[in-house]
């Protein structure tokens, strides 16, 4: 019980990583010190996405499944739970491209405006 609990607990982390890589800067836009955890963050999401690499967190969660008496998955935290919702297609590398991507437009405007502020002062 304790270890599926683990395992759900890994799940909600990941989301919560994966929402503060994509809505951290409007975090860092209220407390701009942020910025020091958020932008490793989005250039780890980033990475992530368009090296196609693989998120420590995803085997993490397998293993407390699998020790938990529950069945793991292949691929990664995204094709398990985002891209059934997203697109129930599935995922191609075009599209992990498309969220990397993602990743980078939605925060670069945010810190482009931080930074042009900066300057002004």
């Amino acid at each position: 019980m304790i270890l599926r609990i683990a395992a759900d607990g890994v799940v909600l982390l990941h989301l919560g990583f994966i929402l503060f890589v994509l809505f951290g800067a409007l975090l860092v836009w209220r407390w701009p010190r942020l910025a020091w955890v958020h932008l490793p963050a989005v250039a780890w999401g980033a990475a992530v996405e368009l090296l196609h690499l693989y998120c420590p967190l995803t085997p993490l969660e397998n293993l407390l499944r699998q020790a938990a008496g529950q069945q793991g998955y292949s691929g990664g935290f995204v094709e398990q739970y985002l891209i059934p919702l997203i697109y129930p297609a599935g995922l191609t590398p075009q599209l992990q491209l498309w969220l990397g991507a993602l990743v980078l437009l939605v925060n670069l405007p945010v810190y482009l405006w931080l930074l042009l502020r900066g300057l002004r002062r």
